[in-house]
């Protein structure tokens, strides 16, 4: 079974994450969207959220599954028996970042990460802006799946 691991805080999800999720979902026959818990970092969403945003957001696709997890995201994909890491680039400064995350988690662990560019128009979406827009009271409902209410 070729099983990928998508990992993030999906804080919140976004039309980013859709468009790499859905445009991995032929390449795999199982993918794990596996939310991260970072005790240390301050979530504007509650994991509870988020989890619940990715369900509704997939639901209809029976090659998703939502799980959280601790640790190192190598340590979770080896639990899991995943030997990919999903990842999307939307620009130079992400394929450089997450370029050394993947030669060290394949030296880690032998886990390939696959990487998928974000589509035309799609680039500009990070969950970053997403909080950023929601924390000063904006409207950012053109930028998160449905699932995602814009309070």
């Amino acid at each position: 079974m070729k099983r990928a691991v998508f990992p993030g805080s999906f804080d919140p999800v976004t039309l980013g994450h859709v468009d790499i999720i859905e445009r991995a979902v032929p390449l795999f026959d199982e993918i794990i969207l596996a939310i991260g818990i970072n005790l240390d970092k301050k979530y504007m969403f509650s994991l509870e959220e988020r989890v619940r945003f990715l369900e509704e957001t997939f639901k209809g696709e029976p090659k998703i599954i939502v799980k959280t997890y601790n640790g190192l995201t190598v340590d979770f994909c080896i639990k899991e028996k995943a030997a990919f890491i999903l990842r999307g680039l939307r620009n130079t400064i992400d394929l450089e970042f997450e370029k050394t995350i993947g030669q060290t988690n394949f030296r880690l662990a032998g886990i390939e990460t696959v990487f998928l560019i974000s589509s035309p128009g799609k680039s500009h979406i990070s969950s970053t802006v997403v909080r950023d827009i929601k924390k000063h009271g904006g409207d950012y409902s053109i930028l998160v799946p449905d699932a995602v209410p814009n309070k």
